[in-house]
């Protein structure tokens, strides 16, 4: 390999695309538990996995093979958040199929977004705003920024977490499933949309231009 190569930029893909891999799976999920009885009749090797919501659990964790697949071929790197979240997905994923029982699939938010909001507060304690390392790329802020921020997501990934214990634990799977997709999905949005000062207001490049 040359040296021209060696240094090659890692290729983007286009926000629209970015964002049908990640919501790709989840709507997935919906539909095959919402026509779960329906896919069955059409597929009848998909009885074998049980019900609509173990249906749906298994081609979920194929969307999600499928769509980590196609960013690594595209990108030649998997995002860290999409990866661990992934591997959580098989892994809780593959416990539902096998043992019949949908509290793990369910709990699977839990743990992602648990694992998340610890991993960037805990890295907080040693100095390091983490966030930092996941939206390098799409945004340049100072230490204060990113340290803002970081302590936002990180709090915010807790209360979802609390949030899916809350909803799953006390509605019917059908409701916990249109909410995890329906629900979660604008309130992240929104939340998202609700950091632009911040990263405004830390936006070194705004600096620059000063």
């Amino acid at each position: 390999m040359s040296s021209i190569e060696a240094v090659k930029p890692r290729k983007e893909i286009s926000p629209l695309l970015k964002m049908v891999l990640e919501l790709g799976p989840l709507v997935v999920f919906f539909f095959a538990n919402s026509r779960g009885e329906w896919l069955a009749q059409k597929f009848p090797a998909l009885t074998e996995l049980g019900g609509p919501i173990f249906i749906a659990t298994g081609l979920f964790m194929a969307a999600t093979a499928i769509a980590l697949t196609v960013s690594w071929i595209l990108t030649r790197t998997l995002p860290m958040m999409p990866l661990i979240s992934g591997v959580v997905v098989f892994i809780f994923g593959a416990l539902t199929l096998y043992l019949q029982n949908d509290t793990f699939i369910k709990m699977k938010p839990t743990i992602v977004n648990t694992l998340f909001g610890v991993i960037l507060l805990g890295g907080l304690l040693f100095g390091k705003s983490l966030l930092g390392y996941v939206f390098h790329a799409a945004f340049k802020l100072d230490e204060a920024g990113w340290r803002k921020l970081t302590i936002r997501w990180g709090i915010f990934f807790l209360f979802l977490a609390v949030l899916n214990e809350v909803v799953w634990r006390n509605f019917s799977t059908d409701f916990w499933v249109a909410f995890k997709v329906w629900g979660t999905m604008p309130i992240t949005v929104l939340f998202t949309l609700s950091q632009m000062p911040v990263i405004m207001k830390h936006s070194l490049d705004q600096d620059a231009k000063k």
